[in-house]
C-alpha cells in the first residue's frame, strides 16, 4: 500500500496557520522592542535621577565652601578691627577687597553697639536713616545672638522693598569681652546663585532657593520647559529652613525616542507582511538566544555561590575554571590550577589512590547527591576538610560538557561538632552520676539485704562450729547461701559500675530484651520503695545495633520520671507499664504512667535543655534521652495515656530502627 500524499486543499487549509506563526512572532518582537524602549526610558530616568543627586550634592558643597570661606574672612576682619585703635583705617580697604573677590556679597555694613551705622561699602545705596536698614526690624535678635555666641550668625531670609530676597551674616566685633560693633555682610540670594552656580550647571538644571512652605526666594536657569525631576537639600548655611531645589528638564533626546518608537512600529508593520524577512529575523534571534543561553548557563553554574569555592572540570577531569574563593581556600592561583589534570596539587600524597577513585566516580556520574567529604591540603601544606557537591555542567544546547563543584571548608565546623560531641558525652556521664546519686538510698537498701543475709548466715555458721557435734555437712547449706547472697551483691555493684563508668558511644549488636531486664532490675527497688507496680511483657526481639549503656540510661530516666509523676496518685493506681511493639522496620517502646500528666503549656518545652518542672532538677534528662534516641536514628515523643484508670497520665514513646551496626 502506497503512502498518501497531502492534497493541495490540505495545504491551503493549514496555510493561514503557517502564516499566522511568523506574524505572531513579529507581534511579539514589536512588543519586546516597545518594552525594551520603556525599560530604556526608565533606566535613563533613573540615571538622570542619580546624576541629579550627585550634581546637587556637589553644588551644595560648593555653596557651603564659599559661604564658610566668607564667614571666616568676615570673622577675621572683625577680629582685626577689634585689635586696632583706628578700626576705620582697615575697614574700607579690607571690605573693598572682600567685595571685589566675593561678588556674591552685595554690601558690607559696620554697625555700632547701638545699631547705628558707622560705615558701609558700597555706600551709594545707603539710606539716610539707620532705621530704614533692611535688618532694623530684626537686628536686636541677631545682635543679641551674635554677641552672646561670639561668632558670626546668619539672619532669617527677608525681602527688600524692591522685592529681592536677602540674608545677612552678622560678625560681632568684640574687644576685651565687650561688644564694640558688628559687621554685616548682605547676601542677595539671586546674586548668590548667579555668582556661585556655574553656567554649565544651569544649562542642565533650574536652581531655586525655597523654604519649607515652598516659597521661592531666588532662582537661576538657562533653559525652559516643564521640569521632569527635582531634588531638594537643606541649604546650611544659612539654614532657617532654606532648601536648595534643583530641577532637571526633559532633554531633546525624548523626542528622538518617540520618533524612534514610531519608526519601529512602522518598520514592524512593514516587516509584518514580509514572511521571508520575518523568517530571517527569527533565525537571527534564535542564534542570539542560543548563544545567550549557553553563556548564561555556564556563568550561572560558576557563580551560583560566591561564598564557597567553585571548580569547573570538563568530562576528562581537566580544570577549566576556579573562582577566587577556591584559590584562597587551596592557596593556589587560578593560573596554576586552570588546565591541570589529575592528580591535582591540592590532593594529599598519601591518599592519591582513594582520591583518584572518588574522581573517577564523579566523572562517571556517581557522586552522592548530598555531597561527600574529603581532605585537601593548602599550598603551605596545611590540611583542611572539604564538603563537595558535584553538579553536571550543561551548555545552552542541553549537552553535558563537564562537572561543576561547590567546595566548602568545613574544618571549623567539624572541630565544633567534635567539641559538641565531647561535651554531650560529658553531659550524659554527669546525668548518669546524678541518676545514681538520686538512687543511692534505694541501691543502699537493695545492697543491704544480701549483706544482712550474709552476716546472718555467717553468725549461724559460727554457732554451729561451737557445737561439739558439728559436721561439715551441717555448715555446707549456709555457706552455699552465703555464696549466693555474695554473688547477688556483686551483681548489684557490677551493674552500678557498668552504668556510671565513662565510655565512648559505641553501637553494637546485642539483645534488647536483656537491656530492658537489666533496667527493670535497676529500677525495681525504687519502684518497690514508692509502691509502684511494673508491668512488662518482653516478646521475642531480634538483635539490633545499640549502645547498651546509653539505652539503659534512656529507660531508667523515663521509668524514674514515671515513678515520680505518680507520687500523688493513690497507691492502688500506681502502675508503670512498659509497652513493646515490633513493627516491620522499627521497634516501638513506650513507658506509660498514671501520674499527673503534662499540661499543654509546657508540652512544647518538654525536651528543651535545662527546662524542668522539678524543684531540684537540672532539666537535662529528657534532652539527653532525645539526643541518645536520635543518635540511634530513632524518635522520642510524649503523648497522653488513654488507658489510664485515673483519667490522666503520660506515655513516653521512642522508636529504634531494626538494622544491623
Amino acid at each position: 500500500m502506497q503512502p498518501t500524499t497531502p492534497t493541495p486543499a490540505s495545504n491551503t487549509r493549514h496555510l493561514p496557520w503557517l502564516l499566522a506563526l511568523p506574524k505572531l512572532g513579529i507581534v511579539l518582537l514589536l512588543a519586546t522592542l516597545l518594552v525594551l524602549l520603556w525599560l530604556l526610558r526608565n533606566n535613563e530616568a533613573e540615571e538622570e535621577r542619580t546624576a541629579l543627586i550627585k550634581d546637587v550634592l556637589w553644588l551644595e558643597q560648593n555653596l557651603r565652601f564659599h559661604l564658610n570661606g566668607n564667614e571666616e574672612q568676615l570673622q577675621q576682619l572683625a577680629t582685626d578691627m577689634a585689635a586696632q585703635v583706628e578700626a576705620a583705617e582697615i575697614f574700607r580697604p579690607r571690605a573693598a577687597h572682600l567685595l571685589k573677590t566675593r561678588p556674591e556679597i552685595a554690601q558690607l555694613l559696620w554697625l555700632g553697639p547701638q545699631h547705628h551705622l558707622h560705615d558701609a561699602l558700597p555706600s551709594g545705596s545707603l539710606p539716610a536713616d539707620d532705621s530704614k536698614l533692611p535688618l532694623s526690624s530684626i537686628a536686636d535678635h541677631y545682635f543679641e545672638t551674635a554677641s552672646r555666641l561670639g561668632k558670626p550668625v546668619y539672619s532669617d531670609p527677608y525681602f527688600t522693598p524692591a522685592g529681592h530676597a536677602e540674608v545677612a551674616l552678622l560678625a560681632p566685633i568684640v574687644s576685651e569681652h565687650r561688644l564694640i560693633g558688628m559687621l554685616v555682610a548682605v547676601y542677595p540670594l539671586d546674586a548668590l546663585l548667579n555668582n556661585l552656580v556655574p553656567w554649565w550647571f544651569t544649562e542642565k538644571y533650574q536652581v531655586t532657593i525655597v523654604d519649607n512652605s515652598d516659597l521661592q526666594y531666588a532662582t537661576k536657569t538657562h533653559i525652559a520647559g516643564n521640569p521632569s525631576q527635582s531634588y531638594q537639600i537643606p541649604l546650611e548655611p544659612p539654614g532657617y529652613g532654606l532648601k536648595l531645589k534643583v530641577s532637571s528638564y526633559s532633554s531633546p533626546g525624548n523626542s528622538l525616542q518617540r520618533l524612534l518608537t514610531m519608526a519601529i512600529i512602522v518598520l514592524g508593520t512593514g516587516v509584518f507582511w514580509s514572511l521571508w524577512a520575518v523568517r530571517d529575523l527569527m533565525k537571527k534571534r534564535s542564534r542570539a538566544e542560543e548563544a545567550l543561553r549557553a553563556e548564561h548557563a555556564f556563568r550561572t553554574a560558576m557563580e551560583d555561590s560566591l561564598t564557597v569555592g567553585m571548580r569547573a572540570r570538563d568530562r576528562e577531569g581537566q580544570i577549566i575554571y576556579v573562582n577566587p574563593a577556591f584559590c584562597k581556600m587551596t592557596g593556589f592561583s587560578s593560573e596554576e590550577l586552570v588546565g591541570q589534570k589529575p592528580p591535582m596539587p591540592y590532593w594529599l600524597p598519601e591518599q592519591i589512590e582513594e582520591t583518584f577513585a572518588i574522581h573517577r566516580n564523579v566523572l562517571a556520574g556517581k557522586a552522592p547527591s548530598d555531597g561527600f567529604e574529603i581532605t585537601f591540603r593548602r599550598r603551605n601544606g596545611q590540611r583542611f576538610h572539604a564538603l563537595i557537591y558535584e553538579a553536571r555542567l550543561i551548555d545552552g544546547n542541553g549537552r553535558h560538557t563537564g562537572w561543576m563543584a561547590s567546595v566548602l571548608d568545613i574544618t571549623e565546623r567539624k572541630a565544633a561538632e567534635e567539641l559538641t560531641r565531647q561535651q554531650h558525652e560529658q553531659l550524659q556521664f554527669t546525668a548518669r552520676l546524678l541518676t545514681m546519686g538520686e538512687m543511692a538510698s534505694t541501691l543502699a537498701h537493695e545492697l543491704n539485704q544480701p549483706l544482712a543475709a550474709i552476716a546472718s548466715y555467717n553468725t549461724g555458721c559460727l554457732n554451729l562450729l561451737e557445737r561439739p557435734d558439728c559436721r561439715p555437712a551441717d555448715i555446707q547449706p549456709a555457706l552455699h547461701k552465703i555464696a549466693a547472697q555474695a554473688e547477688r551483691a556483686g551483681r548489684i555493684i557490677r551493674r552500678v559500675h557498668d552504668f556510671v563508668r565513662k565510655s565512648k558511644p559505641k553501637r553494637m549488636v546485642c539483645a534488647l530484651g536483656d537491656v530492658i531486664e537489666d533496667s527493670l532490675a535497676f529500677i525495681e527497688a525504687d519502684a518497690h520503695k514508692n509502691h509502684v507496680r511494673i508491668e512488662c511483657s518482653i516478646p521475642e526481639l531480634p538483635p539490633i545495633a545499640i549502645d547498651r549503656l546509653m539505652l539503659e540510661q534512656v529507660l531508667l530516666n523515663l521509668m524514674r520520671n514515671g515513678i515520680e509523676a505518680m507520687s500523688e496518685t493513690p497507691e492502688q493506681h500506681r502502675l508503670l507499664r512498659i509497652e513493646i511493639e515490633l513493627g516491620a522496620s522499627q521497634l516501638r517502646i513506650g513507658v506509660a504512667d498514671q501520674g499527673c500528666g503534662i499540661s499543654s503549656d509546657i508540652h512544647d518545652k518538654l525536651f528543651a535543655a535545662f527546662f524542668t518542672t522539678k524543684a531540684e532538677g537540672m532539666g537535662v534528662g529528657l534532652s539527653i534521652c532525645r539526643s541518645i534516641i536520635e543518635f540511634h536514628r530513632g524518635r522520642l515523643w510524649a503523648e497522653d495515656n488513654p488507658r489510664s484508670t485515673t483519667g490522666s497520665g503520660t506515655i513516653f514513646v521512642f522508636t529504634l530502627p531494626l538494622e544491623a551496626a
